[in-house]
């Protein structure tokens, strides 16, 4: 039975085109590709490339300077975040939170849209395997371009389970029995008809918003659209901690906000979403508002009545 895509690259001593991260003294990384008969700068002194191909993953190798270095292969999210970009990147506190709140399992077939500089499509192509499918559509070639040289450089070669387009979703999508849908883009409510015809039921809606203007209109859409279940939304922070004898306290910095989640799951046909039991806030449906089941008169109203009754 031959590897899954890429889990050659994941072990095994270092070979010549693998990846490998370097750490210095101070914590500081340094990522290269391991070529015969290269060499290795920094400030620091050099080292050649010969050293390390062939030798086992965790050794360590001394510049000229004579300054010692952790050789390892980086982890996807060290990848990421060190890989060229075209545009801004899902962090890996947002990735992990997507494969798990939105449940991506082996063999699962996957529709993301804003595939930007291919973070997230590497880690949803992982979670999938050579199995499942993920197709991505990206409306900016250029961006599709750095996405695939990203994605393919991690896995060492095309992976057997993506497709990416280039183009609107929303003009574009034809597939069907899609088990989820990412979307990662300005206007995620713009393409809800097309995401609730391609989604099975039970299928799951996750999408990645950056300001709240946005998750209130996705959220209010997708109430409107009456195909999905109460969307569920949150954000995620991650603060690291200094950790040394007993001196443990947070540390001064933060991965702070990057960015809103929601999810919902997609109904059976002809299924009407139970109304909510929980009264809006006095006053979170204003006169001026005018998003969905806006009417002429301020007060707000969805397909099972007024706004008070669908709290």
């Amino acid at each position: 039975m031959s590897e899954p895509t890429g889990a050659a690259r994941r072990r095994g001593p270092f070979k010549v085109g693998d990846q490998v991260q370097l750490t210095d003294p101070k914590g500081r990384h340094y990522t290269f590709t391991l070529e015969e008969g290269k060499s290795f700068h920094t400030h620091k002194g050099a080292f050649p490339h010969d050293e390390l191909i062939g030798a086992p993953e965790g050794s360590v190798v001394r510049t000229t300077g004579n300054v010692a270095y952790l050789a390892l292969r980086p982890l996807l999210p060290d990848y990421v975040l060190s890989m060229p970009r075209g545009a801004a990147v899902v962090y890996p506190k947002d990735a992990g939170q997507i494969l798990a709140m939105a449940d991506i399992f082996p063999g699962a077939r996957v529709v993301e849209a804003g595939v930007g500089s291919g973070s997230l499509s590497s880690f949803l192509l992982r979670a999938i395997g050579d199995q499942g499918m993920l197709h991505s559509y990206e409306r900016r070639a250029d961006f599709a371009e750095i996405a695939t040289q990203n994605v393919e450089r991690y896995f060492g070669g095309p992976h057997p389970a993506w497709t990416l387009t280039v183009g609107d979703l929303q003009d574009n999508l034809s597939d069907t029995d899609v088990d989820r849908v990412i979307l990662d883009m300005l206007a995620p409510w713009e393409c809800l008809e097309a995401v609730s015809k391609a989604l099975v039921p039970g299928g799951i809606l996750c999408a990645y918003v950056a300001t709240t203007t946005q998750l209130a209109r996705t959220v209010e859409a997708i109430r409107e659209h009456g195909t999905f279940n109460e969307p569920s939304a949150w954000e995620t922070m991650v603060r690291t901690w200094h950790v040394e004898g007993l001196a443990v306290r947070p540390d001064h910095r933060m991965i702070g906000h990057t960015g809103f989640l929601l999810t919902a799951r997609r109904l059976a046909d002809g299924v009407e979403p139970p109304l909510r039991r929980r009264r809006p806030a006095k006053g979170a449906y204003g006169d001026d508002y005018t998003g969905p089941g806006s009417t002429s008169g301020g007060a707000t109203k969805d397909a099972s009545g007024s706004a008070a009754e669908r709290g």
